[in-house]
């Protein structure tokens, strides 16, 4: 229970400002999801794996 309206307006407050960075962080996530799913990160890593692959089917060949 609240004795006074200076305790309303501090959780007001701090309610407040805990939404203001609840909604900064989905921000910060939207842009990191839209970041992993750009066209370029998946071609880096297609890239990266096709060398990672490559490599070891040469070394296969080379081995046999």
């Amino acid at each position: 229970m609240y004795k006074n309206f200076d305790q309303v307006e501090y959780d007001l407050k701090r309610l407040n400002l805990e939404r203001q960075i609840a909604l900064e962080e989905v921000k910060s996530l939207k842009g990191d999801v839209k970041e992993d799913l750009s066209p370029y990160s998946w071609v880096s890593t297609v890239f990266s794996a096709v060398k990672k692959y490559g490599i070891l089917y040469l070394i296969r060949k080379v081995l046999r």
